[in-house]
């Protein structure tokens, strides 16, 4: 019996150049279907306590999931199907192109002073009220979403695709998109988002600290210094509310040689977050520099990714060998 090794890692890179050449479908996006069918089950079983919250996660990311899996087995005896499978999947749950892009255009336009195109982009980005930020403001939001949602929507989903296949990738893209809808703080979520915010966090313990150390790794090509993304990381990351955005968000302060944190206005209130690096706040030049190492860190970690599917081996095809 032998193993086909290559199925998975070939559907991973697929996936990623696919997104690198196209980014984002721009109608009928699966992400957006998922959101809307997560909001029309949260009208029907929302309850403020923490056991509606997590029978509302479970059955999404089950559900997800065991689709994902549902499709490895009607591949089963079909390789390049299931590197085609494992490529659309993978496509569909990055987002790397798309933020990189988004962090770029903002960039532009807060160079240009076009605050009201700014304001308008921001919710691509992230979920702060751009009411509430000046160019200053919304040049470190960009910032620290580049540092966050790289590792959130690129590197995480291509190690659990890498570990766990089509399962892995969609199940993951599915409790990160619930974490992102309900895993607020706020008084409607603060015990029915429970669970997905607990379990996105477990999801995100490895992967986040593997994008720290990318961002670290690859802070040279944009004229940073690894050593100080290093130490950001170490000094200043246990500080941050989230055990995973921390570690990121110091490592890319640290790679770009700027300081993140302070006041953060959302819907539900604002929120003080810890300084993070030691340099001056971000201008748009440094967040276009957080677009271009974003990029660099989705390439490294599809990379990775791949390599890792090959070594793990995961739940690739056994097939007869021919001796």
């Amino acid at each position: 019996m032998r193993r086909r090794v290559w199925v998975r890692p070939a559907g991973l890179v697929l996936g990623a150049v696919a997104d690198a050449l196209f980014g984002d479908p721009r109608r009928g996006h699966p992400v957006a279907g998922f959101g809307r069918l997560a909001v029309a089950l949260e009208r029907r079983c929302y309850a403020d306590r923490r056991l509606p919250g997590t029978v509302h996660a479970a059955v999404l990311v089950g559900a997800t999931a065991g689709l994902g899996a549902l499709g490895e087995r009607a591949t089963a005896e079909h390789p390049l199907a299931r590197v085609v499978l494992t490529g659309a999947a993978t496509w569909a749950v990055l987002g790397g192109t798309s933020l990189a892009r988004h962090g770029a255009g903002l960039a532009h336009e807060l160079t240009a002073a076009d605050l009201t195109r700014a304001r308008a982009r921001m919710p691509s980005l992230c979920g702060r009220d751009p009411a509430a930020l000046d160019a200053a403001g919304m040049a470190r939001a960009g910032t620290e979403s580049m540092a966050e949602n790289t590792s959130d929507a690129v590197v995480a989903p291509l190690l659990w695709g890498a570990v766990a296949g089509v399962p892995g990738l969609l199940g993951y893209r599915a409790l990160n998109t619930l974490d992102a809808m309900v895993g607020y703080r706020s008084p409607r979520y603060r015990r029915f988002g429970w669970a997905a915010a607990r379990l996105d966090d477990v999801a995100n313990l490895v992967p986040a600290r593997v994008s720290a150390l990318l961002f670290a790794g690859l802070a040279p090509a944009v004229g940073g210094s690894p050593r100080a993304a290093l130490a950001a990381w170490r000094r200043d990351a246990a500080a941050h509310p989230s055990p995973n955005a921390g570690p990121v968000e110091a490592a890319a302060a640290g790679a770009l040689g700027v300081r993140l944190g302070g006041r953060t206005v959302y819907a539900h209130g604002a929120e003080e977050r810890p300084s993070l690096g030691s340099g001056a706040p971000p201008t748009p030049a440094d967040l276009a520099r957080a677009a271009r190492l974003s990029r660099l860190v989705g390439a490294a970690a599809a990379v990775f990714a791949a390599g890792l599917a090959v070594i793990v081996g995961g739940r690739a095809e056994i097939v007869p060998s021919r001796t």
